[in-house]
């Protein structure tokens, strides 16, 4: 009976262990390592626009791909919603940025892409923290209808490396490895939009 009961009690342990790591491990694996402080969207003259500071640091593995000639596409997502008590939040908008950044061994510069928009850097550094300060992106239209000024509306954000745009050899090695992992939780506040500024006030 001693014997039953001391092995009832090792079982009951190792379970609780393993529950335990179950519980912790996910934790570890999904933190996030980008950090958005500081998000606000205001009124612009061709609708809302939004400003936010990205905190996070190229690991030795992403610097190393870079310099050797590997592209980075990181992408910036924004969704707005509106509260619905009796079913899901509606998703009002869905806007999504991406920034390139790739090294030039001839010029032997940085250089960050976005949309039509080129600057060029001496260093990584200088690069990344310009990738880091999101300023002025028009997220909402000034004649979307779906979203109107003086409503409380939720605003998210997030910023990923997009990895399905890595070349295909790095894409497979990529899968399940951490030192290709780099992505913000998203980020969520309440927001209340004012007024689409008119072209006379913007100026």
């Amino acid at each position: 009976m001693a014997f039953s009961t001391a092995c009832s009690k090792s079982v009951l342990d190792q379970l609780r262990r393993w529950l335990a790591l179950l519980v912790f491990v996910p934790v570890l694996a999904w933190a996030a390592e980008i950090d958005i402080a500081d998000p606000l969207l205001s009124a612009g003259e061709d609708g809302y626009v939004l400003s936010a500071d990205f905190k996070f640091e190229l690991n030795p593995r992403l610097e190393e791909a870079v310099t050797k000639g590997v592209v980075l596409y990181f992408v910036a997502d924004f969704e707005l919603a509106r509260a619905r008590w009796y079913w899901l939040d509606e998703k009002l908008v869905s806007r999504s940025l991406t920034y390139r950044l790739s090294y030039h061994a001839l010029t032997r510069q940085y250089r960050l892409t976005t949309g039509g928009l080129h600057q060029s850097f001496q260093s990584l550094s200088e690069a990344t923290q310009v990738l880091s300060r999101l300023r002025n992106w028009t997220v909402i239209d000034k004649n979307d209808k779906a979203v109107r000024s003086g409503e409380a509306y939720a605003a998210s954000l997030r910023l990923r490396l997009d990895v399905t745009q890595l070349p295909r050899p790095f894409q497979i090695s990529a899968l399940g490895n951490r030192d290709w992992s780099l992505a913000s939780d998203w980020k969520t506040w309440p927001v209340n939009l004012l007024p689409a500024a008119s072209p006379a006030e913007a100026r």
